[in-house]
């Protein structure tokens, strides 16, 4: 069993190790290795654990980017009695980019300036069940921890709907999107057009790309339920 505890810069992992058999399991440890920009500052220490006892085990990783991230982990101990060496490879653990991107605003000329300098552009394609212009705007708001930073009056009864977006990391990078997204009758009145990422870097309009393209296509049911 292993959880994650996020402090911003920093990933604190903690495994429950069980041992079931009825030996002692010698120079336990877990053998880490990290995907993305992630840093084990601190490796687990190795244990040995009696018969039907147990252990938690604690690391620590330094993150220094947005990006989505992977954790994969080994458990390597030898059998006391029998000096076997054995190897349990465990489920990666997925880091979430929303848990390093905040909410934050600019005025409509920083944002422009930084659309013309920012390099790394991502462009997902609309594919969605949701059948407002404005509740597609605020669902991608909401699934993507940013600000919209355009006004739009709720009442509007358009065919067409643009929107910048922005955000910033806890590392201080900034992530801008524009929605462009149309109600077309010849598409039986599904919604089409593009959402367009912009960063400095790679990773966080890649990262950012992906949670897009994940939340894009509906509502969660307990929304659709209220």
């Amino acid at each position: 069993l292993a959880s994650s505890t996020v402090h911003d810069y920093d990933i604190v992992l903690e495994i429950l190790v069980i041992n079931r058999t009825p030996n002692t399991l010698a120079n336990l440890t877990v053998e880490l290795a990290t995907m993305g920009d992630m840093k084990i500052v601190e490796r687990p220490q190795a244990h040995t654990i009696g018969p039907l006892d147990q252990v938690t085990i604690r690391a620590s990783i330094k993150v220094s980017s947005t990006e989505t991230g992977h954790i994969f982990g080994t458990i390597v101990y030898e059998d006391a009695a029998t000096r076997e060496k054995a190897y349990v490879n465990l489920n990666d653990i997925h880091m979430d980019i929303m848990d390093y991107i905040r909410p934050a605003s600019c005025t409509d000329e920083v944002f422009r300036s930084m659309w013309a300098e920012f390099e790394w552009e991502n462009k997902v394609a609309i594919s969605t069940s949701i059948a407002s212009l404005l509740g597609f705007l605020s669902h991608i708001v909401k699934s993507t921890n940013m600000t919209c930073l355009t006004p739009h009056d709720k009442t509007e009864k358009g065919s067409f709907l643009a929107a910048n977006l922005y955000a910033r990391s806890v590392f201080g990078e900034d992530a801008l999107v524009n929605v462009s997204v149309e109600k077309k009758d010849d598409n039986d009145g599904k919604l089409a057009g593009y959402i367009r990422i912009r960063s400095k870097t790679q990773g966080i309009a890649l990262s950012l790309g992906d949670r897009i393209t994940s939340v894009q296509r509906g509502l969660p049911e307990t929304v659709k339920a209220q």
